[in-house]
């Protein structure tokens, strides 16, 4: 389907509208460091892992505050990329739908200037789950008042393309694609 057959269109935000200028390892240092501070240990050293395990733990707050904190940062010091413009000129109802907090989302649409072209922000905290499960971007389509067979999902990732599959709607990839987060 043509891009303006749709009825609305949802991005994906890091590596998709803006670069988050993020260490995710060092992200992934701090994250540990909660587990070590509570004397838990980790269900492995990896961020995502480690963010899905801290509802069991007991670390929920702690660990979305450590990861948010990064993301903040990492917001106002972005790079805008090509995808940016493109939601400027589509003139669709549009969203994003990320796995970074809502608040890092919402920092960088501001900085960029992107926020007023932006409908819906759903991030990892806004609903009770986050992508890959498809709540979040069901949740992003919804808000624009749009159905999931007429949206479509621009991201730049395996789990963005998975999340689609699992909401029903249609999947464009930036660029060439890649299998990260």
């Amino acid at each position: 389907m043509a891009v303006t057959e749709y009825d609305a269109v949802v991005y994906d935000l890091d590596g998709t509208l803006v670069d988050l200028d993020v260490d995710w390892n060092a992200v992934a240092a701090d994250v540990r460091a909660v587990y070590d501070r509570s004397n838990v240990a980790p269900p492995s050293d990896g961020l995502w892992d480690m963010l899905e395990g801290a509802a069991d733990a007991g670390l929920a707050d702690e660990v979305e505050s450590a990861i948010a904190a990064h993301e903040h940062d990492g917001a106002r010091t972005s790079a805008r990329l090509a995808h940016a413009d493109e939601l400027l000129e589509r003139r669709l109802p549009a969203g994003v739908c990320s796995l970074n907090c809502e608040r890092a989302c919402r920092i960088a649409l501001d900085e960029h200037a992107l926020a007023p072209a932006v409908d819906a922000v759903v991030g990892r905290d806004t609903v009770g789950t986050w992508k890959p499960d498809p709540e979040p971007l069901l949740a992003a389509v919804c808000r624009l008042d749009a159905e999931p067979e007429r949206a479509l999902f621009v991201g730049d990732s395996a789990r963005d393309e998975r999340t689609a599959e699992r909401a029903g709607i249609d999947f464009e990839y930036v660029g060439e694609g890649s299998a990260g987060v």
